[in-house]
């Protein structure tokens, strides 16, 4: 489970799709209360950041629709509470770098 810290436009498409997956399972996670993962490191650093977390998605179906995506499933926007901006980390963004860069996967680095 991974939700990145990096600028969409230079994930390459698994990493994309994949981390837009990963997003709406934690999004699912925590506002519908579920069990599942719910002790995940990736999804309690989005606990009270469900703002921050609706707009990492806006950035990602951005990068979706601007590559050929249709987007069509849409965050509720009246669950978008909490701070705005992520700061903590699982991995930091240089680490996140290092992991992907690692991978040889087409990220764009």
């Amino acid at each position: 489970m991974r939700i990145w810290d990096i600028a969409p436009s230079k994930l390459c498409r698994n990493h994309l799709l994949g981390e837009h997956r990963e997003l709406h399972a934690v999004w699912n996670i925590i506002t519908k209360n579920k069990k599942g993962y719910s002790n995940h490191p990736e999804t309690i650093r989005w606990g009270g950041k469900l703002k921050a977390l609706y707009k990492r998605h806006q950035l990602l179906v951005e990068e979706m629709e601007w590559r050929g995506y249709k987007h069509k499933s849409d965050l509720d926007i009246k669950l978008a509470t909490g701070n705005k901006e992520q700061s903590r980390y699982v991995n930091s963004p240089e680490e996140q770098l290092r992991i992907l860069r690692k991978k040889g996967c087409g990220c764009n680095f």
